[in-house]
């Protein structure tokens, strides 16, 4: 087994364990686990819908994320210096190098996006804390901050809260935020999952989650939307977990790490189904998924319950916690990757990616602007850097390279089975996905 050494990591370690997985849940818990997870669990088969899922989220977590985070640790650097080391040794680096910007593009395109939508949440959790988005109807509440222009000052605070934590010369306050944000996320959303299963009529709700309809497993939508769901849940981008794998100790064990990322992602997703679908049914609304859901439906369903200003500026505030610690992981990608190309401070690193992104996003801040955007990242960027990245990491690095790197920590070494697995299924279907993607216009 290669010898353990010293991490390097310009911008500090993580303490601990823990504090690497919680930070690596935050990146990977979202809005796909709040309003989407819901709504395809219902839709493509009940529970028969979690045989795929779960076999997915244990397929990319055991060889998808445990590659990215490798690649982090070996390289000691994020997203450029990760797929420079991939490259080096190859006739073709200097396009691999080249093509090793586009999952960073995918980062940042995300995190312009997000920072948009995640403005919508504050605006939301502002109005209900004074009860002005219960004084109106909830579709007027949201259109106001859907124009052009439309979601400035909440689309400002947002990124100036990012930018705050991640103004530090090391990832300890990336650590203590998330040790502090995705517990209260788990507690709040389990208190709205229990105050809801005592909602009259709330099994309805179960029953369209859990009652398995098994002849959704025959159609093929099902495990497409499925694959899409898992995949893009865990934040498997190219990017954004390579970083976080740059700031862990040599003597962590990097695939269980990334079961246990995956198994309180997945528990997110469930709670958020519980919180939100009984609901739904039990006032008779309309299943639905994406922002409709999140900022038409749910506010209409707090405003006829009691204590419904309480409850849902709960809801707000968790989700409020979700987004910014992800926003966290994508400017981080692209904060560590300007300090190692460009050799600049952190800080500066740090303001530059956020304005960059402030600057492109206010003029996206329109609903049919800022959907356009995320298709095109989602669909088309996001995918393709994940594919760059799973075929950099398990074929032109090398096997024995990332094999060395993923045995340190363990007790035993990883089965040959574990590479087969990762060269042969997971990468093809990173590419299948990418395909997939296009031809239904997004999966994840």
């Amino acid at each position: 087994m290669k010898k353990r050494e010293e991490t390097t990591a310009k911008n500090g370690i993580f303490d601990s364990k823990w504090g690497f997985i919680l930070a690596c849940v935050g990146s990977a818990v979202g809005l796909g686990n709040i309003w989407l997870f819901p709504y395809r669990l219902g839709q493509y088969g009940g529970a028969a819908f979690l045989i795929p899922y779960l076999f997915f989220i244990l397929l990319f977590g055991y060889v998808g994320l445990s590659a990215e985070f490798g690649i982090g640790r070996m390289a000691q650097t994020g997203t450029i210096g990760a797929y420079e080391t991939c490259w080096k040794n190859n006739r073709c680096k200097k396009a691999g190098k080249a093509l090793g910007w586009i999952p960073l593009i995918g980062s940042l395109g995300i995190a312009t996006g997000y920072a948009i939508i995640i403005g919508w949440v504050l605006r939301s959790l502002f109005g209900s804390a004074t009860g002005e988005l219960f004084n109106s109807l909830s579709s007027d509440y949201f259109a106001q901050a859907t124009g052009d222009f439309g979601s400035i000052i909440w689309h400002f605070i947002i990124l100036f809260l990012t930018l705050l934590i991640l103004f530090t010369d090391s990832v300890a306050r990336i650590e203590k935020v998330s040790k502090v944000m995705m517990p209260v996320f788990f507690i709040l959303f389990t208190f709205l999952a229990v105050r809801v299963f005592f909602l009259p009529g709330s099994v309805e709700g179960y029953k369209f989650l859990f009652i398995p309809k098994w002849e959704a497993l025959l159609h093929i939508n099902t495990w497409v939307m499925a694959m899409g769901q898992a995949f893009f849940s865990l934040s498997i981008t190219g990017s954004g977990m390579i970083v976080y794998g740059a700031y862990l100790k040599k003597e962590e064990n990097i695939v269980e790490a990334s079961l246990h990322t995956a198994l309180f992602d997945t528990l997110a997703a469930l709670l958020s189904a519980l919180a939100i679908m009984p609901a739904v049914f039990s006032f008779g609304i309309e299943p639905t998924a994406g922002p409709s859901l999140m900022f038409l439906v749910i506010p209409d369903i707090f405003r006829q319950l009691a204590f419904g200003k309480l409850l849902a500026c709960i809801f707000f505030f968790s989700v409020l916690l979700a987004g910014i610690t992800s926003l966290i992981n994508m400017f981080e990608a692209v904060i560590e990757s300007l300090q190692y190309k460009h050799k600049i401070p952190r800080k500066a690193a740090a303001v530059i990616s956020v304005l960059t992104s402030f600057m492109i996003g206010i003029f996206l801040e329109n609903e049919v602007n800022v959907g356009s955007f995320m298709d095109f990242i989602t669909i088309l960027v996001v995918p393709f850097g994940a594919v760059f990245g799973a075929i950099s990491i398990y074929f032109i690095l090398g096997k024995n390279k990332i094999e060395d790197e993923l045995n340190l920590g363990r007790k035993k070494k990883l089965p040959k089975q574990f590479f087969i697995v990762a060269r042969y299924i997971y990468v093809p279907l990173t590419i299948l996905i990418f395909i997939l993607g296009i031809i239904y216009k997004g999966i994840g």
